[in-house]
């Protein structure tokens, strides 16, 4: 991997760790495409008051100031103070809203942007990275439908990918939500936030918390412990609910839902998803379906794909348009790729031919038998120098160029032409109009290294 740089938490790719990142990119816009979804960027910049508005994330945002204080002063007044967004959801609640008019409802879109979070830095978390994400949203209401197609437009995505087994793990916050209120627990967002806790400091201590934050007796924490504690991955987990004996309207619809898009699941994808009721998600804007995503055997990584419905992110006060998304982090998936050796590019650079040059004036003839192999879409590039051929043929090698060609006139003053294959050594004669290398070399390839 790329040296460490000082600053710590913003990530550099070396060529052919980029090449991975690079493949997963384009693999997951070819599946969002696939399954009609457009893409949309939005500005890298939002105001505070805009990022700050759902959810207690301000110290993981990152401010941006003039350096000219006096002139800084002046546009923060007029403008409101500027931030870096730190996720991509809040920013496209903001877009759908002014853009609304031109949008075509239920809008689809992906978005694959950077984002800056002030984290402490370490594998899995960094203070740059890439994210990307999609969502449908709605015009005053949005079919539930959607909160399991986007479950199964990510388990399609993620299964391209050059990853070890993964799972979808989904919950419901009205399942959750109406539970702590059949309990007698009327905070429901300060339970959940403890209940997200869980992975990180254990069952006891989440209990404790409970308890001492939010109010509630041992009995009511033992009965959102015991809620927590569910994990299915078929729909026995709505018995497993209903025998806790909680009755509530709000947990009846969650169940519902949540039995819907599990079922729909396990028929489609078997084997991908689990219900896992102590999933919470952190920010305050999730109303119903909720997931997380985390790789089997790599489960202390964290979630790599997450997020859930949302009813009134995106509102002007008068109109809402719920939406339902999921975001992938990509940066932390490349790290874990790369740190384990789980994928690697087949070669370190694009190109697949080296044209060499016989003498210093045969540059130009050799650009042109580069421009033909490139009109057939064969990356190639042509030697600096005439340099001897063996050291034009180690340089190939040391690039990790398969191919280098030859080019010579004979005594007839006809050009010939011939390819070698530099791995096996083999030199066969070949015309630049029609020579093809064979597939697996024609371009780079992300191949699962295990």
């Amino acid at each position: 991997m790329a040296s460490k740089t000082s600053l710590s938490g913003f990530p550099e790719w070396l060529p052919q760790e980029r090449l991975v990142e690079l493949h997963m990119l384009d693999t997951l816009r070819e599946t969002f495409e696939l399954h009609g979804f457009s893409s949309i960027e939005t500005r890298a910049v939002e105001t505070v008051e805009q990022l700050l508005r759902k959810g207690e994330i301000d110290k993981e945002v990152y401010g941006i100031s003039r350096l000219a204080e006096d002139e800084e002063a002046a546009a923060v007044a007029k403008e409101g103070k500027l931030a870096l967004h730190f996720d991509l959801t809040v920013p496209f609640a903001r877009y759908v809203v002014d853009n609304a008019g031109h949008l075509n409802f239920p809008f689809r879109r992906y978005q694959i942007q950077k984002v800056w979070r002030g984290e402490r830095p370490q594998e899995g978390r960094a203070r740059e990275f890439t994210q990307a994400d999609i969502d449908v949203v709605g015009d005053g209401s949005l079919p539930f439908r959607y909160d399991v197609e986007l479950a199964l437009v990510m388990i399609d995505a993620l299964s391209k990918l050059p990853l070890p087994e993964f799972k979808l793990r989904v919950n419901n916050r009205k399942l959750a939500e109406g539970f702590y209120r059949g309990v007698g627990l009327t905070d429901a967002p300060a339970v959940l936030r403890e209940i997200d806790k869980l992975e990180k400091i254990g069952r006891d201590a989440v209990a404790a918390n409970l308890v001492e934050h939010v109010g509630a007796t041992a009995e009511q924490a033992d009965a959102a412990l015991q809620l927590a504690s569910i994990r299915a991955e078929d729909t026995s987990f709505v018995d497993q609910v209903r025998a806790l004996g909680v009755q509530d309207d709000l947990l009846k619809e969650g169940l519902a839902e949540l039995g819907e898009v599990i079922a729909e699941c396990v028929r489609r994808a078997p084997g991908r998803v689990v219900a896992d009721l102590s999933i919470a998600r952190g920010l305050d804007y999730y109303t119903g379906t909720v997931y997380e995503t985390v790789l089997v055997g790599h489960e202390k990584l964290g979630s790599i794909c997450s997020g859930g419905r949302y009813e009134s992110l995106a509102s002007t006060g008068k109109k809402t348009y719920p939406g339902v998304g999921l975001s992938i982090g990509v940066t932390r998936l490349v790290s874990r790729i790369l740190s384990q050796g789980l994928a690697e590019a087949s070669r370190a650079v694009p190109t697949a031919v080296l044209v060499s040059l016989t003498d210093e004036d045969s540059w130009s003839a050799a650009q042109d038998v580069a421009t033909e192999l490139r009109s057939r879409g064969i990356a190639c590039e042509v030697s600096a120098s005439a340099a001897k051929f063996g050291k034009q043929i180690r340089y190939a090698d040391k690039r990790g160029i398969p191919f280098v060609w030859f080019s010579s006139v004979n005594d007839d003053g006809a050009v010939t032409h011939e390819v070698k294959d530099i791995r096996s050594g083999e030199q066969v004669a070949a015309d630049p109009r029609t020579w093809t290398p064979p597939t697996e070399d024609l371009a780079v390839r992300v191949v699962n290294a295990q």
